[in-house]
């Protein structure tokens, strides 16, 4: 991925927008989790910041603690639901979770690696 592309970390639940590539690895509820699959891209590529749905502060307050913690001194940014979802159309990917949990969502964008 270029420098500013994005993908998306989604739960089961999360719309897919037509056009987005959808990469399905829901095997049953639950499995894989939101946080395995976001650990797992994150050892792989460089990620200079992290989108979140606003409501996860509130309705989801265990994964948003994960991913503070996992990307410590990354920017993370919050914004609505419905707009969250509206950027995820011009992800490079929508990656399926069999996260059942709400809100647990978010929009990785690529940095730059340097040496």
């Amino acid at each position: 991925m270029g420098h500013t592309d994005t993908i998306v970390v989604g739960d089961v639940g999360l719309p897919i927008p037509p056009g987005v590539l959808k990469i399905d690895l829901a095997l049953k509820l639950g499995t894989p989790s939101f946080m395995e699959v976001v650990e797992a891209i994150a050892e792989d590529m460089v990620i200079e910041k992290i989108v979140i749905a606003e409501e996860m502060k509130l309705d989801n307050k265990e994964t948003l603690h994960d991913i503070q913690d996992l990307f410590q001194g990354n920017e993370i940014e919050a914004c609505p639901h419905e707009l969250f979802k509206e950027r995820t159309r011009t992800a490079k990917a929508v990656i399926r979770t069999g996260e059942a949990r709400p809100y647990a969502n978010c929009i990785l964008q690529a940095g730059v690696h340097f040496g």
